[in-house]
């Protein structure tokens, strides 16, 4: 939210596609399994080219946890409009900022498939941005992306 502000700041026309709130409306037909885990991100991919074809700035805050899957949204997106932001952060860390208790809840096995826990999380081998959000600030964190996207 962050970015988006200093995006709107600057002038830009931006969005935010929030998993959790997309959740609630296009995608609560989808639970966390396999099959609807690449059948959500392959949604909103697909919402958020739409949005940047008609030139607005999309910020995309998803759990994506498979590579094929993310590399099927970038290549559907026009050359250079899709830039992989890894947010880079250890579980214990995850797990501290998890506001919701979802992770406990995953750990006592209350929630199955669950990124990081009981499903697996696949890295990206060379994301655009990568930030290690357990030792930048917020305000760091968006200037390296703002630095990136000022190139």
């Amino acid at each position: 939210m962050a970015l988006e502000r200093r995006l709107f700041d600057d002038g830009r026309q931006v969005y935010v596609l929030d998993g959790d709130i997309v959740r609630t409306g296009l995608c609560q037909d989808l639970g966390f399994s396999l099959e609807d885990r690449t059948e959500n991100i392959r949604r909103i991919g697909e919402v958020a080219r739409i949005m940047a074809n008609s030139g607005l700035c999309v910020i995309v805050a998803f759990i994506s946890p498979f590579r094929v899957d993310r590399d099927k949204v970038r290549g559907a997106m026009p050359d250079g409009c899709f830039i992989e932001v890894y947010v880079n952060a250890s579980l214990e860390v995850c797990q501290e900022r998890d506001t919701k208790g979802l992770y406990a809840r995953a750990i006592r096995g209350e929630i199955a498939d669950f990124t990081g826990i009981s499903s697996p999380y696949e890295p990206p081998v060379s994301p655009e941005v990568e930030l290690n959000t357990d030792r930048l600030s917020e305000t760091e964190a968006v200037d390296l992306i703002l630095s990136f996207l000022s190139q």
